[in-house]
């Protein structure tokens, strides 16, 4: 073999052997890692670049050394939270009300009106109030360049603390039929902002009322969310998104409760009651999948013991590109 052909070679040697053991489920490769790492194949361009004429051993060991190497990094490197490619950091925040010119008002706007609201760099309290007949309700969340957050109740149908510095967040309701539907919006954040580390990213910490019966649906571009649902009663939680991070514990589970993910680029995180009665059908292509404790049942379906004789049910589906999938008990 000729020393130039020896690079690309191996490079498709070890791109044929990482699909292969991962297909068999010998190894558990984790193609995030790619995001992470990607400048390895810059640094294996370059090597090869400034060795091209150079045909000594030293130097083809030099070059098959540095491939070696930046794949065994992307094959068994472990980065979990330092995925920092998403915007912004988880922030909690401590409800109090901000009054910058004293006099005793809070300068955020709010709203707990039908109507839109808009606001545009700064705080926003966003507000619908809960009325008795509210049994069922819809939270619709689109919008990327944002970190959600859900992890408290609320004695409103629906409340939301916003931080926004890119683009504006805008908040309207609507009632279909006895479903009320809650839609809570970015609008207008262009382009990727890498600036979290001065506290300029958008914020969303959002509460629901425990009492109705939720659906959740979210489309976002690149967006962290983290979302503990344990609180509530979920009949359905969809989460579509490109690059994006998403975290989801869930609750009991009703009769049924269904949970859809579809990812480009992204990590994906539902946990579910140790006691609860769950099924997994992963569509999800060069993905990583992790299923502690579930039975693989067929190439695309995971349960827990005793699954088809319980009474109700959590139902997982995943589909993805290359992302990196778990699905926990706790």
């Amino acid at each position: 073999m000729k020393s130039d052909k020896l690079i690309p070679g191996t490079i498709l040697v070890c791109i044929g052997a990482i699909f292969l053991l991962h297909n068999f489920d010998i190894i558990d490769f984790h193609w995030i890692n790619i995001l992470h790492l990607w400048p390895i194949f810059l640094i294996i361009g370059g090597v090869n670049l400034v060795f091209a004429g150079n045909k000594s051993p030293l130097a083809t060991i030099l070059k098959l050394s540095v491939v070696i190497a930046g794949f065994a990094l992307l094959l068994f490197g472990r980065f979990g939270d330092r995925y920092n490619f998403w915007p912004g950091d988880f922030v909690h925040f401590d409800g109090n009300n901000n009054d910058d010119n004293g006099d005793g008002d809070n300068d955020s706007d709010s709203t707990s009106t039908d109507h839109g609201v808009v606001k545009i760099e700064g705080s926003s309290i966003f507000n619908k109030e809960y009325t008795p007949d509210a049994k069922l309700a819809r939270l619709n969340i689109s919008g990327g360049g944002t970190t959600y957050t859900l992890n408290d109740t609320t004695s409103q149908l629906f409340k939301a603390e916003t931080k926004e510095f890119y683009g504006k967040y805008e908040f309207n309701t609507s009632k279909d039929d006895s479903v009320y539907v809650l839609n809570l919006k970015m609008k207008n954040n262009k382009g990727w902002h890498f600036d979290s580390n001065d506290n300029k990213s958008n914020l969303a910490n959002i509460r629901l009322n425990p009492n109705p019966i939720w659906d959740i649906y979210v489309e976002t571009g690149a967006t962290k969310l983290d979302f503990d649902l344990s609180k509530f009663k979920i009949k359905s939680v969809t989460l579509k998104g490109g690059a994006a991070s998403f975290g989801v514990k869930l609750g009991a589970p009703l009769e049924t409760t269904n949970v859809e993910v579809a990812t480009g680029v992204s990590e994906v995180t539902i946990s579910v009651p140790k006691n609860a009665a769950c099924s997994i059908n992963a569509n999800t292509g060069l993905s990583s999948n992790e299923f502690e404790g579930f039975d693989k049942k067929n190439n695309n379906t995971y349960e827990t013991a005793g699954f088809d004789a319980a009474k109700n049910k959590i139902y997982i589906h995943m589909s993805g590109g290359i992302s990196d999938f778990k699905v926990n008990r706790y």
